[in-house]
């Protein structure tokens, strides 16, 4: 597949939508993008608890229990963006951060790449949110985590990636 030209449609806060024009076998495509620099999901576990984060999702039109998760900044290292989500999230920081995965978040329209850590060791360690976050932190069992994650109450994809993935891990 060769890229003959890409024209930016729309650029926002986070994302900037284009329209790539690409060659295939000898015909031309059009492939629509959403351009994303990255994000980072974090693990956070205190004891014998995971971390989560209760929040409005204004997309998905209701509130969500989801792992901690940030978007990278231009040129920021993933660990270093997670070092930060989990201070300005949860109000802690990790004596031990380990990357457990790579994954994309929907590759069939967007670039981007999630990176997936495990924070353990937990000293409390608070950096100020987001001014256009309210965020609760519950604390779960592995067990309650899964059960949720089996009966549908873990909605989103990240999030249940990273609960999958840490249970695997765990041998459960």
């Amino acid at each position: 597949m060769k890229l003959i030209k890409q024209d930016e449609v729309y650029r926002g806060r986070v994302i900037a939508v284009r329209r790539d024009t690409v060659e295939q076998d000898g015909r031309e495509h059009a492939w629509d993008v959403v351009a994303h620099p990255g994000a980072v999901v974090v693990l956070a576990v205190d004891g014998d608890e995971l971390l989560f984060v209760r929040q409005y999702r204004y997309a998905a039109g209701e509130e969500l229990l989801e792992l901690v998760a940030g978007t990278c900044e231009p040129g920021e290292d993933p660990a270093s963006t997670a070092e930060r989500e989990l201070q300005e999230e949860a109000g802690f920081k990790a004596g031990r951060l380990t990357k457990l995965a790579e994954f994309y978040s929907a590759p069939g329209f967007c670039s981007e790449k999630l990176h997936l850590f495990l924070a353990e060791d937990l000293t409390p360690s608070r950096l100020p949110m987001d001014d256009d976050e309210e965020i609760t932190l519950v604390r779960l069992s592995l067990d309650e985590a899964l059960r949720m994650a089996l009966a549908g109450e873990l909605r989103d994809a990240k999030t249940l990636a990273g609960v999958l993935l840490y249970a695997r891990r765990r041998g459960r």
